[in-house]
Order: structure tokens, then C-alpha cells, then sequence
């Protein structure tokens, strides 16, 4: 199918041709779904990237455990449903309990609260064939029939990509901001513009980029080495007016911590600017 200069969906799109997109039009009449009403959630950040592999993960975990660490009641939706990994950085398994009418999210040992695909599995490593628009369900019912208790934050750890679990997510769950994650190849102005225009086309606020993979640091001299070449981060966000938030090195104790199961130990220094945005 060819696509369409004026749609959400196309490359091509920008904040200025969605204007007047009926896509646009239609999503912003859609009324959000309800959450449990045995929840409450103050705000629901989604995090985001172009394209895989970039640490998404990663960072919603980062920012979930900062924010658990700054006093405030933190959970995560993992909409990733066919690459779930948030269970497994915070050391929980299923399954999960729930009743006829609702499922109670997991918590892990630090208290943040969790709902991954994989707390609902017999088997961990079994795939999850589905088709899209059955893993839109899922992620929504992630939203409206998990008992999440009372949330300052949740972060929404999306799949990558444009595609139908990030339009599921701004169109039924009301989303107050997006950050997103990517990595320091040139190819990151592409990326990021993707995701910020489909933001922009629903309606949806970028609080800041963050970048992951930045650099190396020699752990003898303390060289930074820049194994993915020159950041182009700061350019692309001069150009779109959003902060950069982060810029995240690879540390191999953090990816230990995350193989473990006790992700929520680390500190992450690198994020204290997205922190301080998400307190705002």
C-alpha cells in the first residue's frame, strides 16, 4: 500500500502535515480507556525509540528505579510483548495472582510494581506469536483490568518502532509524556524523528532524548571510547527544540546487575537531568 504524505503512519509525516490528518483527527476524538478502578495513576510516561536494540529497556528501568529511589510510588507496563525483559532486570517471576475480574501487578523487592507478558506465561521462554492487533489487546488490558494500587509514575516500556502497540497506547491510555531512547550513529536523526513526529501527530509531549551506548570508558585510563562513533544527539535535538536528557555509556556491572535480576541496586548518574524533568 502506498503511503500517504499526510498520514501518521508515513515517513514523510511532520508535526505541520498532521494538522489537518484525518488520522489525527480520529485519535484525538477517541476517549482514553478507564484504568482499574482499584488503581491510581498521577502520570504515565512512555518510553520509546525508533528502532530496536537501542536500550529501551534499559532506560525504563533506569528511570523506574530513580524515581523509586527519589520516594515516589513507581510502576512499570511492559508493552513489549514480544521481547518482555523488565521481569527478568527486576528478579520477579510468575505467576501472576489474580481474581475473575482483575489481575494484582507483581512487585519487586525495591516495591516497583510490574505487569510483563511473561508474569502471565506457564513458560518464559515460549515465544508469543500474535498477530498486532491481539498484542494492542493485551497492552490495554495491562492498563484496564491490572490492580496497579496508587502510582505517582508509570512508565510504559514500548516496542519499537510506529507501529500498532505505540498507536494503542497514545490512543487508550493517557499518556503525559514520552522519552526517547537512541543511540549515537548518525542514523539517529532518522530514528528520533520518526518517534517525535508520530508524537507530535497524536498530540503526545516529548520530554527529552536520552542516548544510550554513548561511549566506553577504558578502565585503565579512562579514555572515553566512542565505539559507535560521534554523538549526533545534541544536533537532532537543537532541531526539534527537545533536551537531551542522558547520554548513557556502556558499563558492563550495570548489565550484569540486569542479568541478575537486581537491576534496581545500580545507580544510574547518567539520568539525573531526566529525573529532574520527570519531578517537573
Amino acid at each position: 500500500m502506498p503511503e500517504n504524505s499526510s498520514c501518521a503512519g508515513a515517513s514523510t509525516c511532520t508535526k505541520e502535515s498532521c494538522e489537518g490528518c484525518t488520522s489525527k483527527q480520529q485519535s484525538a476524538g477517541i476517549e482514553k480507556e478507564a484504568i482499574n478502578q482499584h488503581s491510581s495513576v498521577k502520570k504515565v510516561i512512555g518510553v520509546v525509540s525508533g528502532k530496536g536494540g537501542v536500550g529501551k529497556s534499559f532506560v525504563t528501568a533506569s528511570l523506574a528505579s530513580a524515581m523509586k529511589k527519589a520516594g515516589y510510588q513507581v510502576g512499570i507496563l511492559d508493552g513489549d510483548i514480544t521481547g518482555p525483559s523488565i521481569p527478568k532486570m527486576f528478579g520477579i517471576h510468575g505467576p501472576a495472582y489474580g481474581t475473575e475480574d482483575a489481575i494484582y501487578a507483581m512487585e519487586a523487592e525495591d516495591g516497583t510494581k510490574i505487569m510483563s507478558i511473561n508474569l502471565l506465561m506457564d513458560d518464559e521462554e515460549a515465544p508469543v506469536i500474535w498477530r498486532g492487533p491481539v498484542i494492542g489487546g493485551a497492552v490495554k488490558q495491562f492498563w484496564t483490568d491490572v490492580i496497579w494500587g496508587d502510582l505517582d509514575y508509570m512508565f510504559v516500556d514500548m516496542p519499537p518502532g510506529t507501529g500498532d502497540v505505540p498507536l494503542t497506547v497514545f490512543q487508550s491510555i493517557p499518556v503525559d509524556g514520552i522519552i526517547i531512547v537512541t543511540s549515537p550513529q548518525e542514523l539517529v536523526q532518522l530514528i528520533v524523528k520518526k518517534a517525535y513526529n508520530m508524537a507530535a501527530a497524536m498530540d503526545i509531549p516529548v520530554l527529552g532524548i536520552v542516548e544510550n551506548f554513548s561511549y566506553v570508558k577504558c578502565p585503565d585510563c579512562g579514555k572515553e571510547i566512542k565505539i559507535f562513533g560521534e554523538s549526533h544527539v545534541e544536533e537532532v535535538g537543537a532541531e526539534l527544540s527537545i533536551p537531551v536528557l542522558g547520554k548513557i555509556p556502556v558499563e558492563p556491572e550495570m548489565a550484569k546487575a540486569a542479568d541478575e535480576g537486581c537491576f534496581y541496586k545500580k545507580e544510574n548518574p547518567y539520568l539525573k537531568d531526566a529525573v529532574e524533568a520527570l519531578k517537573e
